[in-house]
């Protein structure tokens, strides 16, 4: 059984993979280790924020040159990486046509948070954009695996 994020991939339908990534936004990392000391709030802080609400409002207005020019810098500036960014990010690429890098990044994603099934649905993603269908259905079914628990 996969989720709608995995139908969509499965699909190819990039339009509805923007969508739920823009309705699901951050709230799968909750919880994550992102807290920040108070010590730590500063004009670094602020910068990290504002490139990402930058980042965020590219993604959300689909003009993902200047979505994937944000997230670049952001993950530069994180000292704690986003799964959400790389994913954000990797979608980005593909809608660039850009497929080795949506892949890296949909990896990363997965770095971050192991057994996140959109990190496999984008990878999914990706390896069919590379043509690596066979690839592409194993980690389709990864992501339904992992969603299953």
């Amino acid at each position: 059984m996969l989720s709608p994020l995995g139908k969509a991939c499965a699909r190819m339908d990039l339009t509805a993979i923007h969508d739920i990534l823009l309705k699901t936004g951050y709230k799968d990392e909750e919880g994550a280790e992102n807290e920040l000391s108070f010590q730590e709030w500063t004009q670094q802080v602020q910068d990290i924020l504002n490139t990402k609400k930058f980042g965020d409002i590219a993604f959300r207005d689909k003009d993902f040159k200047n979505a994937i020019e944000y997230y670049s810098k952001l993950v530069v500036m994180m000292s704690v990486p986003s799964a959400t960014v790389f994913a954000r990010r990797a979608f980005s690429y593909l809608m660039n046509d850009q497929a080795e890098l949506a892949l890296r990044d949909a990896m990363q994603a997965q770095v971050c948070i192991p057994d996140w099934p959109t990190a496999f649905y984008l990878q999914a993603l990706a390896l069919s954009k590379l043509g690596m269908e066979t690839d592409a259905q194993d980690m389709l079914n990864d992501g339904a695996a992992f969603e299953a628990k």
